[in-house]
């Protein structure tokens, strides 16, 4: 299993990160300052690190500092706050966010780095007759072509990279809106709606007391 360390301190988001990264079958293990991220980094095998700079104790530039003056080629996706992305990538970083983010850009980030994305000769994802293309981006029910806003896109990939799950609201949010969401919106209700209304009324349904799940055969 791959095995990724997250060094962040704000527990929110720390959290935020691993159920994230859990639902979608990574192993997880957190630490909040620097001084464990460099150890931890350093004793265990990890397939890579998501990184804060703004650690306390040690910050996360000396951390990525310290593992490339030990020759460690361990994968390093940067997060921050603050404008040092070049300064990280010079030190030998493999990527970077921005905060706020929205989790499937850092997922997607992740995956290139481990050499994990889809095959290339198959971006197109499927549940009957619905099939999302990822690289043109366009929906279609059987032979009719849907147009989908970029939100919309996103909550169809969801809906299709969890086959027969349920996603409750809050996964939804954080997967399509990001870490900075409001728990109290009825953005999703809203955005299931404009689904429904081009996919097709029965295409996704309601799981009472639960969330949303999408139909393979709709009635």
């Amino acid at each position: 299993m791959t095995r990724i360390l997250i060094a962040e301190d704000e527990e929110r988001l720390a959290a935020f990160i691993e159920k994230g990264l859990r639902a979608e079958g990574f192993a997880t293990t957190v630490v909040g300052d620097g001084e464990t991220a460099a150890i931890v980094a350093r004793d265990d095998e990890f397939d890579l690190l998501v990184l804060d700079l703004g650690l306390p104790g040690k910050d996360g530039m000396d951390v990525l500092r310290e593992l490339r003056a030990r020759g460690s080629r361990l994968p390093v996706v940067i997060l921050s706050a603050r404008d040092e992305t070049v300064e990280g990538l010079e030190l030998g970083a493999d990527d970077y966010m921005t905060k706020p983010f929205r989790f499937d850009e850092l997922l997607a980030r992740i995956r290139v780095r481990l050499r994990e994305q889809p095959s290339a000769d198959a971006p197109v994802l499927r549940a009957g007759d619905l099939t999302l293309d990822l690289r043109t981006r366009m929906a279609a029910v059987g032979d009719r072509a849907v147009e989908l806003s970029a939100r919309e896109f996103t909550m169809l990939e969801v809906f299709l990279r969890h086959p027969g799950q349920v996603m409750s609201r809050e996964q939804l949010l954080s997967h399509v809106w990001g870490y900075y969401f409001d728990p109290g919106s009825n953005v999703v209700d809203v955005y299931v709606g404009y689904l429904r209304r081009k996919l097709g009324r029965d295409r996704i349904r309601t799981v009472r007391g639960m969330g949303y799940a999408l139909a393979d055969r709709p009635a």
